[in-house]
């Protein structure tokens, strides 16, 4: 197991990028019969690569969501009926004939390797209470990726009788869920965003030529008012036109008249 262990690290160690892309979990839908969670994360890792790290959560699960402390005692068998356990050391000071316990956390019914994984079970508090937990898991590469990087998503299904209030263990499931894809994501490395496209530039348009204004012209003789005389050339005038319309006539009148 060890050895086994120690290859999947350095074989994922070679996938960290420096890039972060933050993983995303939320409450995506909450009754008081139940609620989902739907946790989100990219990876610098191929389906298979990725598959291989979250089966393998001693590498990434938080220790303080364990029932021992240590998440070095955590297992998953990705078959159906396999088990995701955890093994409970024999405790100082126990008899000699004490043997080490064991936890089910969740038991797998479907898997497809590299591509979808789905257990049953309540995890943490949940195990206590009289409910259905249903935790479906996704491989998909990242568009663009050239298959590099895989888009983690699962959904965590809860419905049933529950002596917590949905509004307060939703919430504390949530974030529970968050820190593992964050542990998660943190050991293969965050896929790097895609390079934003490249601005449009418009193309310049070609200058207009200037039109040259025409030369001043200097032939028209300058006009500078001059109300006295103005008013004078005005009065004539019209005294030549009143003149010319009713002009004098000597014409003499017809003899006898």
């Amino acid at each position: 197991m060890a050895k086994a262990l120690n290859y999947l690290t350095a074989g994922l160690g070679s996938l960290a990028v420096v890039v972060s892309a933050p993983a995303h979990a939320e409450v995506a839908t909450q009754t008081d019969a139940g609620f989902v969670v739907r946790v989100t994360g990219e990876v610098a890792a191929s389906p298979a690569d990725a598959w291989k790290a979250f089966t393998t959560p001693a590498l990434w699960w938080n220790p303080q969501h364990t029932f021992s402390g240590e998440a070095a005692n955590l297992s998953m068998d990705p078959t159906a009926n396999g088990c995701f356990c955890e093994k409970l050391p024999v405790p100082k000071g126990a008899p000699p004939t004490q043997k080490p316990g064991s936890v089910m956390h969740m038991r797998v019914v479907y898997a497809e390797p590299y591509r979808a994984l789905r257990l049953v079970g309540g995890l943490g508090p949940l195990q206590s209470e009289a409910v259905n937990g249903t935790m479906t898991v996704t491989f998909k590469p990242v568009d663009g990726s050239g298959g590099k990087a895989t888009r983690i998503l699962w959904e965590y299904v809860v419905g049933g009788f529950m002596r917590y209030k949905t509004a307060t263990i939703s919430v504390a499931v949530d974030k529970v869920l968050a820190e593992q894809i964050a542990g998660l994501t943190k050991l293969i490395g965050p896929a790097t965003p895609a390079a934003p496209a490249p601005a449009l530039v418009p193309e310049a348009l070609p200058e207009t030529p200037a039109v040259a204004e025409p030369p001043a012209t200097t032939d028209a003789p300058s006009y500078t008012p001059d109300p006295t005389k103005d008013d004078a050339a005005a009065g004539e005038s019209v005294k030549s036109a009143l003149d010319q319309l009713f002009r004098k006539k000597d014409d003499k009148l017809p003899a006898g008249r």
